[in-house]
């Protein structure tokens, strides 16, 4: 599935994404940045590329149109070869904490979810905590409680807690949802959470 494919599947499930488009021209994206407002992000959609931060696929934090015209061709040219159905444009997510909300279908045990440090370097500090699907609210703190940067989300070095309560509705519906379409694998990262809520910025499935 596509990343807009993927964006699409759980926007009919309920989840609330941060403002996006799929364009296929320069001109087009520059419309859909004007549209959406300012700072954006480019990411490049295409079935061939799945790290698109790995091979220059992804610009952010993109604040004119200048700037966005020269993301753009450069995120074609980092593509060239591969089958490219388009470029999303979409709204640059808030600052905070980046998390991974995941999981997977066992064969033996059913769906599980995984919660934890997310971003670029989740293979690297796999700082996670799983639990087998259904989970409560209970469940959720505790594995919240089992990572080791937990501190991070509970408002360490002057930082405000993240909102715990939209991180819990996010690993309750992923699990639900999981069942639901019988998803093998998802990962929801980074999903970036502040005091306010929670921005889902990257989604992959596999099903």
């Amino acid at each position: 599935m596509t990343l807009t494919d993927s964006f699409s599947l759980m926007e009919k499930h309920g989840f609330k994404l941060i403002p996006y488009r799929l364009v296929k021209t320069e001109d087009e994206a520059v419309k859909a940045a004007k549209d959406i407002g300012y700072p954006v992000v480019l990411k490049v959609v295409s079935p061939e590329i799945e790290h698109k931060t790995d091979i220059g696929g992804v610009k952010v934090n993109l604040k004119n149109e200048g700037i966005l015209r020269h993301s753009y061709q450069e995120i074609m040219k980092n593509a060239s070869g591969k089958k490219v159905e388009g470029v999303m444009v979409q709204k640059m997510a808030r600052k905070g904490v980046e998390l991974i909300i995941g999981g997977k279908k066992d064969p033996q045990f059913g769906h599980m979810v995984i919660l934890g440090l997310g971003g670029i370097y989740v293979e690297i500090f796999k700082d996670i905590s799983a639990r087998l699907c259904p989970v409560n609210a209970d469940d959720v703190e505790e594995m919240i409680a089992e990572l080791k940067a937990h501190p991070l989300l509970e408002g360490a070095r002057g930082r405000r807690p993240i909102n715990k309560k939209k991180v819990k509705e996010l690993v309750l519906n992923s699990c639900v949802f999981m069942k639901k379409e019988d998803i093998k694998e998802m990962d929801l990262n980074p999903v970036v959470c502040d005091e306010k809520g929670c921005d889902i910025v990257d989604v992959r499935f596999a099903r």
